[in-house]
């Protein structure tokens, strides 16, 4: 009787217990196997305005999920997740000073291009994008890169800092005066070893002459060259990290990120020769080189540094906050 009674009782409790242990599994299999996409309460933050460049279209969306646009637009998947986190961060940081400081639009926070703010991107273009055998892991990747680091910023004296960043320093990154003259504590000159493995470290850029001068006229309209004498162009000074900062063409003197824009150069840290009917300039780096390197990022990572230590290395003096 004993025995029946027991087994009646197991049964019972079994019954009960069965779902919620299959529940949980459940749970537990979800957990391990996807990114969760909880809302972080960024206050007055939270939401964000874009305005689409080619459309006009403005469009309120919340941060985190603005911030997976940029992210899987602004850094390759591939990279190491620390350095990814590091991007979400910088990024994460970079819109609310914008928005902080009055931003560059009228009637939006920002806009999708990155040539004025962040590039962005919508999940549906990035994963039609990349491979199919690999679009699931990097659009996983993306996730985590933003919502294990929901809230994170990089701060100087409390506030965000302008995180600005960049695909390639070209092995040393440069002074926010050296570009656009302002003046921010956390830019430093730092040096990243590793950046000459991936292929936006080198590039070349051949500049007819006769484009040269056109080029050249169409910004100043009393340029004159003569291409038979030896320092008809000359670089005059660098900057201290090995950046053009002024360079003489023909009778007119140009800064070293003019020269970048009027010639097509990826960044300002080039050199030259003169051949026969053109000008061959060789580049190391791209971008302006000021702020977060994210192939340097991706080396540090692969060197062992986390996400902090990453942002930490790029800009001085700065905290991550909680």
């Amino acid at each position: 009787m004993k025995k029946i009674l027991f087994y009646i009782i197991f049964s019972i409790i079994l019954i009960i217990t069965m779902p919620i242990i299959f529940k949980n599994l459940k749970t537990e299999e979800v957990v391990s196997n996807e990114v969760l996409e909880e809302k972080f309460d960024y206050g007055k933050y939270s939401n964000i305005r874009l305005i689409h460049t080619e459309t006009g279209e403005i469009e309120t969306m919340d941060l985190d999920t603005y911030l997976y646009g940029v992210v899987s637009s602004e850094m390759p998947a591939s990279f190491e997740i620390e350095a990814l986190k590091a991007q979400a961060i910088v990024a994460r940081t970079y819109t609310i000073y914008q928005i902080k400081n009055g931003g560059k639009h009228e009637n939006a926070d920002l806009c999708d291009s990155a040539l004025c703010c962040q590039a962005w991107i919508t999940k549906e273009n990035r994963m039609a994008r990349w491979e199919e055998d690999v679009k699931e892991e990097y659009w996983k990747k993306i996730m985590q890169s933003v919502n294990e680091t929901k809230g994170k910023l990089a701060l100087y004296n409390g506030e965000p800092i302008n995180a600005l960043f960049h695909s390639n320093s070209g092995g040393t990154t440069e002074l926010s005066v050296n570009v656009w003259g302002g003046d921010f504590p956390y830019f430093q000159t730092v040096e990243t070893s590793g950046e000459d493995a991936y292929s936006s470290f080198t590039s070349g850029v051949e500049v007819a002459k006769d484009e040269l001068v056109k080029v050249m006229l169409e910004k100043y309209s009393n340029f004159e060259i003569d291409f038979s004498k030896e320092d008809c162009i000359k670089i005059l000074e660098h900057t201290s990290s090995g950046r053009v900062k002024k360079l003489k063409v023909g009778n007119i003197e140009i800064s070293g990120t003019e020269a970048r824009t009027l010639f097509k150069l990826k960044s300002a840290k080039f050199d030259f020769e003169m051949a026969e009917n053109s000008i061959k300039f060789s580049v190391l780096g791209y971008g302006h080189g000021v702020g977060l390197s994210q192939c340097g990022s991706d080396a540090l990572a692969k060197q062992g540094k986390n996400y902090e230590e990453i942002i930490k290395y790029y800009y001085k003096d700065i905290e991550i906050s909680e």
